[in-house]
This record gives C-alpha cells, sequence and structure tokens, in this order.
C-alpha cells in the first residue's frame, strides 16, 4: 500500500491535502455529467466542466487544473488544436485523453500531445470506467508529488 496518497475512500480534505482541481472538456454535456458523478463518487475535487473548447482555454487559465481530462472531437475546435494551445499557455498538469474513435486515432492523439510537451497520464475510450479515472487521479497525485519534491 502507497502511504503518500489516502486510500480510494478518504477524501483529500480528511487526509490534509488541498482538492485536485480538475478540468472536463467535452461537448456532450451528458459525458461531462457522467465524469462528474465519477469524481463525486471519488472524493472531493475542485472540479470545472466546459463544454466549448474556446471557454476551456479561459478556465485552464484561470483555473490552472492539475488534471485536464479532455475530449478528442468537437465541433468548435478538435481535441489536438485545443492541447496544442493548451501546452502553448503554459499548461504542465497531468492529461487524459478520452475518445470514440478509433485506438488508432487515440493513439496518434497521444503522440502530438506529447510532442507539444504536455505530460499524458493516459488514452482511453469513452465512455471511460470508474476504475479508469481512480487510476489517473492517483497516477496525478504521484506526478505532482514527484515535481513537488523536485521543486522544493
Amino acid at each position: 500500500m502507497n502511504d503518500v496518497f489516502p486510500p480510494a475512500h478518504v477524501s483529500a480534505n480528511e487526509a490534509g491535502l488541498s482538492p485536485m482541481r480538475v478540468l472536463l472538456l467535452d461537448d456532450d454535456v451528458f459525458m461531462l455529467d457522467v465524469l462528474s458523478d465519477m469524481f463525486d463518487q471519488l472524493g472531493q475535487f475542485d472540479l470545472r466542466c466546459e463544454a466549448s473548447s474556446a471557454q476551456a482555454l479561459t478556465t485552464l487559465r484561470q483555473h490552472q487544473p492539475d488534471l485536464l481530462i479532455c475530449d478528442l472531437s468537437m465541433p468548435d475546435m478538435d481535441g489536438i488544436e485545443f492541447l496544442r494551445l493548451a501546452a502553448d499557455s503554459g499548461f504542465r498538469g497531468g492529461v487524459v485523453l478520452l475518445s470514440g474513435l478509433h485506438s488508432a486515432v487515440r493513439t496518434a492523439a497521444e503522440r502530438l500531445a506529447q510532442a507539444n510537451g504536455l505530460h499524458i497520464l493516459g488514452t482511453f475510450r469513452k465512455p471511460m470506467e470508474s476504475a479508469e479515472l481512480q487510476l489517473m487521479i492517483n497516477l496525478q497525485r504521484q506526478y505532482t508529488t514527484r515535481l513537488s519534491a523536485a521543486q522544493g
């Protein structure tokens, strides 16, 4: 058992940590609701949801999330372009990519995001499962801890 992080059933506040800041981006409002409900079941998070890529870029700069969960297929701006702009704006949190598209498309998107300097935690087919989300949250917590230790 990893002693650095509280068990999944212990909230960040109970463990003396501030809630992880999360930005969800998906043009499908139903998918945003599903993901929000999953986060609610996994503990306390500072969660922001956006259905518009343009608005999500503003939220990204203002909210400075630790974790970004991003759909790849959106009408106003595709996920690849959004991720490039996120990288250009200095986003350094963890990224989880979601898509109903073929796995080859998801893999290509992951490589392009990494080439732009983003820290990709994982790439998943929609809908994401709760266990996968919990794993991504834990990976982001570990990544944040390593970054803090390296800077401190």
